[in-house]
C-alpha cells in the first residue's frame, strides 16, 4: 500500500537517539535548547520555543497573548480541530471564516472582514496544505481592524517566510509531517519577552527547570504563573536535529512530486482541479485535490485502495463537528463545504518516485 504519508528515518536518527540514552539524560536539556536555535535560524528568527506539540503551541501563544474570555478569534474551518480548540482553551470564542475558493481553500480576506465585531481581537491563519498566505495582505488587515495575526504553520516547516507574518507563529513536528520529531510543536515569535512568557508556561511555570538546577546545582525554584507540561525532551529534540538537516531538500522533492502530479492529472483526469493553479510559495506539505460533483467519493477511495494507494480527507470542517455544532449552531461557511465534500488527498512524501506519480494518477482516472 502506497501511503498518504511516510515519515524518513535513518541510522543518522537511530544513532542520534542511542547518543542521548548513552548520555544519561532525556529530559529537556541541551539537545532542546540546540534545536531550538537551529529551528529559528532555518526560519530567520533570533529564537524559538520548543514543545510537545503544536496545539501545545497555538496554545501558549494565544495565552501569552492575553486573549481570553469575551474575546473573539477568528479562524478556518478547514484545517484541523485543534486551532479552534486552542482558542476555546483560552476561554475566546472561535469565529469560524469561509475559505477563498475552491482553488484557494485558505482564509477568505472578505468572509474575514464581514465577521470582525468589537470583540475580535486576533486572526489565525493557517497555511494549509503548506501553501503560504499573502502576508501584506493579512498584515495590512490586522493593522486595519486593530488584530493580532497569529499563523497556525503545521504544514510549513523549512520555508523561511513561515513565521514573519505576525505576532507569532505556531509549527508542528508530528510524524506526518515534512520533518518529524514524532509528537513536538515548536513557537517563533519577534517579542522576546512573549517567547519568554511561553518558555516559562511550558514547565509548569516553573522559574528553573530541571537540567538549569542540574546544572547549577541549586535546587531550589519559584511558581511564578500558572504552567503547563508542554515540554519537549531530549530524545525528540535529537531527532528533529538530524531532520533539521534534510527538510529543505525533502521538500525541494516534495514539489517536483507535485508538480508532476499537476502535469499527469491535466493529462489523465482533467475534471479533477487541483488547488492552487497560481503559483505561490509553499512547503508542499499535502496533495489536496477536488473530485467533480458527480463523482461518488467512497468509490473513488475504494477503487483507489485496490489499486494500492491510500488517500484520505483534510479536512471535515470544524464547524461540522458534533462538538461544535452543539456549541456553535447554525454556522453556514459555503465554499468550505463544497470544498470538504469532494477534497481528496493523494499520497506526497519524499519516499516517493515518479513512477508512484504515475500509478496514483492512472488509479485515480480509472476511478472517475
Amino acid at each position: 500500500m502506497l501511503s498518504v504519508s511516510e515519515p524518513c528515518l535513518g541510522q543518522e536518527e537511530r544513532r542520534a537517539l542511542v547518543d542521548v540514552i548513552d548520555s544519561g539524560w532525556i529530559t529537556m536539556g541541551e539537545k532542546v535548547r540546540q534545536f531550538e536555535q537551529a529551528f529559528a535560524a532555518l526560519h530567520g528568527a533570533n529564537d524559538s520555543v520548543a514543545l510537545s506539540s503544536c496545539t501545545a503551541a497555538l496554545h501558549l501563544i494565544l495565552l501569552g497573548l492575553g486573549l481570553g474570555p469575551c474575546d473573539e478569534v477568528l479562524v478556518p474551518a478547514m484545517t484541523f480541530a485543534a486551532t479552534s480548540n486552542c482558542v476555546l482553551y483560552v476561554g475566546a470564542k472561535p469565529v469560524f471564516v469561509d475559505i477563498e475558493s475552491t482553488d484557494v481553500p485558505l482564509m477568505s480576506l472578505d468572509d474575514a472582514a464581514a465577521k470582525c465585531t468589537a470583540r475580535t481581537k486576533a486572526v489565525i491563519i493557517v497555511h494549509y496544505a503548506g501553501f503560504l498566505a499573502d502576508r501584506e495582505k493579512w498584515q495590512a488587515f490586522a493593522a486595519k481592524q486593530g488584530l493580532l495575526l497569529v499563523e497556525d504553520a503545521a504544514h510549513a516547516s523549512g520555508l523561511s517566510e513561515a513565521g514573519t507574518f505576525g505576532v507569532a507563529a505556531a509549527f508542528s513536528f508530528y510524524g506526518n509531517k515534512n520533518m518529524t520529531t514524532a509528537e513536538g510543536g515548536a513557537v517563533i515569535a519577534r517579542e522576546p519577552g512573549l517567547l519568554d512568557r511561553i518558555r516559562q508556561a511550558r514547565g509548569h511555570g516553573l522559574s528553573t527547570g530541571t537540567f538549569q538546577r542540574h546544572v547549577n546545582a541549586m535546587p531550589g525554584y519559584d511558581l511564578t504563573t500558572l504552567g503547563y507540561n508542554y515540554r519537549m525532551d531530549e530524545l525528540r529534540a535529537a531527532i528533529g536535529l538530524v531532520q533539521l538537516k534534510k527538510v529543505l531538500e525533502w521538500n525541494e522533492h516534495r514539489r517536483q512530486l507535485t508538480s508532476l502530479y499537476r502535469t499527469y492529472l491535466s493529462e489523465r483526469a482533467q475534471q479533477v482541479v487541483v488547488p492552487f493553479s497560481a503559483p505561490r510559495k509553499t512547503a508542499c506539505h499535502i496533495m489536496p485535490v477536488v473530485l467533480p460533483r458527480d463523482s461518488n467519493r467512497p468509490d473513488v477511495i475504494a477503487s483507489l485502495r485496490t489499486s494500492g494507494v491510500q488517500t484520505t480527507i483534510h479536512y471535515p470542517p470544524t464547524h461540522l463537528f458534533s462538538y461544535y455544532q452543539g456549541k456553535f449552531p447554525g454556522v453556514k461557511l459555503p465554499e468550505t463545504e463544497d470544498f470538504a465534500r469532494r477534497e481528496l488527498t493523494l499520497p506526497l512524501h519524499p519516499k516517493m518516485q515518479e513512477t508512484h506519480v504515475d500509478l496514483v494518477t492512472r488509479a485515480l482516472a480509472d476511478a472517475l
